[in-house]
């Protein structure tokens, strides 16, 4: 393997990347929280001290170990591992960080030998990886891209090594009978899916439940949230990129459908794909093939293709917005996800589904519904659908001061139904109970994250399980708030006992 060394980093390309640092300002996060993972001493420095010369905040440790216990109690933009480390290497170390839900963009170093060990790692969930002996420009050229992915994406890159069981599909009602059998019929073939449904009904469960019950299962899974791409990020993302196709393409990078060769892609809202990029798409599911950005070289991929939208994409198709051949190309097998308000038979069922899931989380027992609470919540219409149950599920498990929910603790929460305003008396313990139902979304949101900390006394990683948001989103958060004094009293409490 070669190792990094100072050397090894030109040290007459530091000018150069000084002059590109104001630029680097505009594109990237403010003072983003790097973390660097080498157990070689002398590679682990160079990083440092060139990320910390360009603007970012870095920590440093010399062991996977040790940077999973730091991740657990401080927030990271982007971490930066070596592959070949003793006890837990950097494979291993990715799928830690998979499997503990933490929200960071990861760069993989490695040596030209284990370039194919780094894509595994990007199947697994890395974002890039870059060979040794790399220069100052690359190394920060990977971090500006990597932060920049980081803040389009919202969240950690969904590539991820198959689930190994299906996703559990909850529900009795007809219509989730119907919408299993749909699923055991598809699941075989290797036919193009299209998904619809409104937002919140579960159409990437959906997909994930195709490709567990599908002959790929033991192959990778990759999913790409469309509409959170810029149009010129998309082809890149999707197909990869030669060295020198465009401006900072400073190596290859593989694709989408490169890595999810012999498996399974989502493209979630595929219909926010731009019209030149269909086009492009429609040929890769027409033959099997693709051009990486900048090349002109053909290259073979065996993908199933499952895409999901909660637009219509006949309108689409009408307007002008969306291409009918691509629609009927990816509409070989259409699945329809009912909405919650076609199931109401099996809010019961998923509320108490989400109430288990939420005291685990929460580490406390599993609150009971009233049979008010139950029917109240069965002729709710559900706007939010599956999605705004769970999150009500969650935030009254937080916040419930007892253990049976009644209908007054949760109607103050859904503000577009229909029913009187219960009292005081009747609602949850404070601070709940106190909130008025002309609050807006973003006090009650800030009430639910204070409340949140106040029971895990700080704890930012315990904290942002309980409200199923990454901690780098709840760090976010916090800064949106202004570190009011309490949740300052909150960080540094945990600063202290990391």
């Amino acid at each position: 393997m070669i190792r990094i060394a100072k050397s090894s980093i030109r040290d007459d390309q530091h000018s150069n990347a000084t002059d590109n640092r104001k630029t680097l300002e505009n594109l990237r996060e403010p003072a983003a929280r790097v973390l660097v993972v080498d157990d070689h001493a002398s590679a682990r420095e160079s990083v440092v001290d060139i990320l910390s010369n360009a603007g970012y905040v870095v920590a440093a440790t010399s062991s996977a170990a040790e940077a999973l216990k730091r991740l657990g109690s401080q927030s990271f933009d982007l971490v930066f591992t070596d592959l070949m480390m003793p006890g837990m290497d950097g494979l291993e170390f990715i799928q830690n960080l998979v499997s503990r839900k933490i929200d960071c963009q990861v760069v993989m170093f490695t040596a030209h030998a284990s370039v194919a060990t780094a894509v595994q790692a990007m199947r697994l969930g890395a974002f890039d990886y870059i060979e040794k002996p790399f220069s100052v420009e690359q190394l920060e050229d990977a971090a500006k891209r990597a932060l920049v992915h980081g803040r389009a994406m919202g969240r950690r890159s969904q590539v991820s090594t198959p689930d190994q069981q299906a996703p559990e599909l909850i529900g009795q009602s007809a219509a989730m009978q119907r919408l299993r059998q749909l699923i055991q019929q598809a699941a075989p073939t290797n036919e193009t899916v299209l998904i619809t449904g409104e937002s919140g009904t579960g159409k990437e469960l959906v997909a994930r439940a195709v490709h567990a019950h599908s002959g790929r299962s033991g192959q990778a899974w990759v999913a790409l949230n469309c509409p959170a791409l810029s149009p010129q990020l998309m082809e890149s993302e999707l197909f990869g990129h030669e060295k020198g196709a465009f401006t900072n393409a400073d190596s290859p990078r593989i694709g989408r459908f490169e890595l999810a060769d012999g498996g399974t892609i989502l493209l979630d809202e595929v219909s926010e794909i731009e019209l030149e990029l269909q086009a492009k798409l429609l040929r890769v599911l027409q033959e099997r093939q693709l051009e990486r950005v900048g090349s002109s070289v053909s290259r073979s991929v065996n993908v199933r293709v499952v895409a999901s939208t909660n637009r219509d994409l006949h309108q689409d198709v009408r307007s002008g917005r969306f291409r009918e051949d691509l629609f009927y190309r990816l509409a070989v097998i259409p699945i329809q996800v009912p909405p919650l308000r076609r199931r109401a038979e099996d809010i019961p069922l998923l509320a108490r589904h989400f109430l288990h899931k939420a005291a685990e989380r929460v580490g406390r027992d599993p609150l009971t519904l009233a049979t008010s609470a139950e029917d109240f919540l069965t002729n709710y219409h559900w706007p939010g659908n599956v999605r705004e149950l769970e999150n009500i599920m969650t935030r009254v498990t937080v916040l419930g001061g007892r253990q049976e929910i009644l209908e007054a603790d949760v109607q103050p929460w859904l503000i577009a139904a229909n029913t009187s305003i219960p009292s005081r008396e009747e609602g949850l313990s404070p601070p709940a109970a106190s909130i008025p139902i002309d609050m807006s979304l973003e006090a009650m949101e800030r009430q639910m994250i204070e409340a949140t900390l106040e029971r895990f006394q700080g704890h930012r990683q315990k904290s942002a399980e309980a409200l199923g948001i990454g901690v780098r989103t709840l760090t976010n958060k916090l800064r949106e708030y202004g570190y009011a004094p309490r949740e300052k009293a909150y960080i540094n409490r945990e600063t202290r006992a990391a």
